[in-house]
């Protein structure tokens, strides 16, 4: 599998996921910085990390949104590669639009940083269910018809099992319709092994 990680101005999980990605693969993923209009010909996976692109000025993942390479990973999302936004990578995904629904600030106003415990969905029966978090605004906010339409079509890929954030529904993580884009705010680069359980289960 050959992966990408995109780095934007104040991404601190970069090194992380590209590690992990590099033991879970076994090749060394790319680093693609947020400026590039074009990603690596032959990937399988692009990934956006953890941190606080342009310092969460604005809402977080807004200005990150709209980098130059989020059009090619738009594109690369719409021919059915393969996309998987961690913390604040899912906060981008939303604000891109390639996910539905908006993270908005914890329902405690404080940051969270500690271990949780997960529910996956039947696309990750065997997924280590604790996984680290560490955000401010990882509350998963959406429209009731939004959320309904995620249930229904079993696009609720993680839920927590005790709702650190007031997240609509307990969701951490969600996927797109045609399940090629995922996003969540639990780090599984963080914990050996999970990220690799987490691509071998991802089907």
């Amino acid at each position: 599998m050959n992966t990408a990680v995109v780095v934007f101005p104040g991404s601190n999980c970069d090194r992380d996921a590209a590690d992990a990605l590099t033991a879970a693969t076994k090749k060394k993923a790319v680093m693609v910085w947020h400026q590039e209009t074009a990603l690596p010909a032959g990937l399988d996976l692009v990934v956006l990390p953890g941190g606080f692109s342009y310092g969460d000025y604005l809402r977080c993942g807004a200005m990150a949104a709209v980098s130059p390479v989020m059009g090619a990973v738009k594109d690369f999302a719409a021919r059915g590669g393969r996309v998987l936004g961690i913390c604040n990578g899912f906060q981008i995904l939303c604000e891109s639009g390639l996910l539905p629904g908006v993270l908005l600030r914890n329902e405690s106003l404080k940051f969270i940083c500690k271990d949780v415990e997960l529910e996956g969905g039947a696309a990750f029966k065997g997924l280590d269910p604790v996984i680290p978090i560490a955000h401010a605004e990882g509350n998963y906010t959406a429209d009731e018809a939004t959320l309904d339409a995620l249930e229904e079509k079993g696009n609720v890929a993680f839920r927590y099992r005790e709702n650190p954030n007031g997240a609509a529904r307990g969701i951490a993580g969600i996927f797109n319709e045609q399940r090629n884009v995922l996003g969540m705010m639990p780090h599984p680069e963080r914990k050996a092994g999970v990220l690799s359980q987490l691509l071998d289960s991802w089907r």
